[in-house]
This record gives C-alpha cells, structure tokens and sequence, in this order.
C-alpha cells in the first residue's frame, strides 16, 4: 500500500486538564468557619497554526476536546485527519492545534466576517458558517421510549459529581439508549457539549442513535451543536427557547424539557415518543 492510501495517525493530545475544583475556608451563617469548594474557571484561547480563533472561559477538565469540539461544532475544521496536535499551555492560557498542511483554516476571514453574540453562558459566538452548513444535515427519524428517558434520568442524577461538591456547573451526557456513554460538567452547557462532541469526532462515534442530555436551557445554539454531532434527540431538565424550539421542528428533533422525576414535556416530536411507562399516580391525569 502507497503512503498516500494510508490513514493518518489520531491527533496528539497533551492532556492538561487542570483539577476541576478548589476548597477555601468561608463563614456560614453562623460566623463560623467551613471548608467549601468552587469550580475552577479559566481562559482558553483556541489557535491554529499559530491564528487566534477564540477564547473560552472554561473549568479547564478536558481542554483538548472541548477545543477540537467547538472548531467542529463551528463548522471552522471538517476532517479530524486534518489535525496533527492539540497542545495545552496553562501558563499562556492557550490551546494550539496544529494541522497538518499548517495552512490554518481555509477561508478563515470569510467565516469570522460576521459573528452573532448568543445567550451561551458567559456569551458565546456563531459564525456565519455555521448557520450556513446546518441544513445540510439530515438527522434520523427516531423513537425514544419513555421508560428510557427515566432510565437516563436516573443515571444522570448520579454522575453530577463536581455539581454536587461546588455547584456553579452545567452538565452534558451522551447518551445511547439508557446508557450514558459519557458525562462532562464544566461551567457553560455549550463547552460541555462541544467537549463531548470533540471525543465523538477522535473516536467517530456517531451520533444517529443517541440522545444528549444536558442541564441546561436549550436555545437555538444548542439545537445546531446537537444537529452537528447527528444527535436527533435532545433531554433536558430545563426548557427551551421559541428559536430553539422552531430550530427543532425544522431539523426534525425529539425534544423533551422539564424533565425531574417522572415528570417531562416533550415539545417537539411527540408522535415518535413511546409512552410505556406512565406513572401509576399520573396515568388519569389531563
């Protein structure tokens, strides 16, 4: 086999998630002195090839993928064999990613020409490139049971780990049947989807049989990043926006908001919803 016909390598990855909780001593309210722990919280600027993209305030726990998962969810890099090394440098507060042309991003200026400010935690960007390319994607006519959702609710409700010790965070879960694959937290719902999306796209994990949870609201942001990554179903234990929910009924998604306990609102793709488990206390109830 000739060199050209061989795949290339996975990028590199520096792995230099930072520890994703501090402990100080505060007074409660009684004056007296408690240990309590914060999230961390630092900048992140993403380059390539040496050309500033963006900065990201982020909990810094996996800061390779939450890079390659917003240059991919932003439309900005196609292909992950384009990628040679995704580098963390805390001290510099960046993240460079290499490719391997070393040419950075094709028709960058035309895609930063025009950015939208969205309702992401903290602020967060679209480009114009990325609205662009949305409707290309064709996502899979699924149906999602109800005792599923419950099963992921359930499984969910024991991996918040860092939200139980500081609060402060919001949490994503990639999630495939009841099962959830696997869960980031970090300080904005949108890094945690982009981190989980950045495993997906190293590990071509395909996002057609999936379901994305997250604990966050689900505004039209959301909605592409879960289009990008092929996810047709989205839960979350929030609500939505109108814009989200106009997003959806056009890309074809199964969202369902509001859901604590047994109790859920699904908003969008009710017809592909299969009510299996309805609580014995609800079952008569409008």
């Amino acid at each position: 086999m000739c060199a050209a016909d061989q795949t290339p390598p996975p990028p590199r990855l520096s792995r230099a998630g930072l520890a994703p909780v501090h402990h100080l001593e505060v007074l409660d309210h009684r004056g007296q002195p408690r240990q309590a722990a914060v999230p961390g919280e630092s900048p992140l600027t993403i380059k390539v090839d040496g050309r500033e993209i963006v900065t990201l305030m982020t909990m810094g726990t996996n800061p390779e993928e939450l890079a390659l998962g917003y240059l991919h969810n932003q439309r900005l890099l196609e292909d992950i064999a384009d990628i040679e090394s995704v580098s963390v440098d805390w001290g510099r507060e960046t993240v460079s990613v290499a490719t391997r042309h070393g040419q950075g991003i094709p028709d960058l200026d035309a895609k930063l020409s025009r950015v939208t400010v969205t309702s992401g935690c903290g602020q967060g960007t679209l480009f114009s490139c990325t609205v662009d390319k949305l409707y290309e994607r064709k996502l899979p006519r699924v149906r999602v049971r109800q005792s599923t959702i419950y099963q992921v609710l359930r499984e969910v409700a024991s991996l918040n780990h860092i939200y139980r010790q500081a609060g402060s965070v919001h949490g994503c879960g990639l999630c495939q049947g009841g099962r959830v694959l696997m869960y980031v937290e970090d300080v904005g719902r949108h890094n945690a989807a982009d981190t989980i999306a950045g495993r997906m796209w190293l590990d071509a994990i395909s996002g057609e049989d999936k379901i994305l949870y997250t604990t966050g609201r689900l505004t039209s942001e959301i909605m592409m990043k879960a289009a990008f990554m092929g996810i047709p179903v989205l839960l979350s234990k929030s609500g939505l926006t109108q814009m989200g929910l106009e997003l959806a009924r056009d890309m074809g998604m199964v969202v369902i908001g509001r859901a604590r306990g047994n109790r859920f609102l699904v908003f969008c793709g009710g017809d592909q919803v299969i009510f299996d488990a309805i609580p014995e206390a609800d079952s008569t109830s409008p």
